[in-house]
């Protein structure tokens, strides 16, 4: 009983002369009751009182998920492959196929090299077809040296996969770096410009 010979002895310290013998064998019950009380109204305090209104900190703030998913929130994204093929041959514009994966560290570091470049943009805006995909394709030309991530595909409106327009890694051909962004770029350029040249 630890707890309460100390608060006995805050309450009534031992040099108090005045108090009997009598009065003594009641004071551990008093202290006992008064103890109780007021766990007791602590209790109803609590229970009573309003709980606060959390305020939503910016990390529960949840931001709607878009198309771009981070990758350029100007650029007008198509949900499906199946439909990006499809605008693809419509507008006689190339399809560019990003596969990545949000929590992907190489995906995420990509991402933001690919957003903060304007030349990308601008190409990505006005002349290619665009699509980001957080997960594998059904069709296996979408993977033509593996299901990894980050990777690039172009593919022309005649529907062919451009397997002539690859990153710098030999075990990885489709697989760009933020260091890579001058070679996506001038991918770019040469999706363009071969397609001008074929149609």
């Amino acid at each position: 009983m630890g707890f309460f010979p100390v608060f006995a002895k805050f309450c009534l310290p031992e040099s108090t002369p005045s108090l009997s013998a009598r009065s003594m064998h009641g004071f551990p019950l008093l202290c006992s009751f008064l103890l109780c009380n007021g766990l007791m109204v602590a209790a109803q305090e609590k229970v009573q009182k309003p709980p606060k209104e959390e305020e939503e900190s910016p990390a529960q703030i949840r931001i709607p998920q878009t198309l771009s998913r981070g990758w350029g929130d100007d650029i007008e994204w198509v949900q499906t492959y199946e439909e990006g093929l499809a605008r693809s041959k419509h507008s006689k514009k190339p399809l560019m196929v990003i596969h990545h994966l949000e929590e992907c560290p190489y995906s995420q570091a990509l991402r933001k090299a690919f957003a903060s470049s304007p030349e990308i943009q601008q190409m990505a805006q006005e002349d290619f077809i665009m699509l980001n995909l957080v997960h594998s394709s059904s069709d296996d030309n979408m993977a033509p040296d593996g299901h990894y991530v980050p990777r690039i595909l172009f593919v022309d409106p005649s529907m062919t996969v451009r397997a002539d327009l690859t990153g710098k890694y030999g075990n990885r051909m489709y697989a760009y770096e933020p260091e890579d962004i001058s070679t996506l770029i001038e991918n770019m350029r040469q999706a363009k410009l071969l397609l001008h040249t074929e149609l």
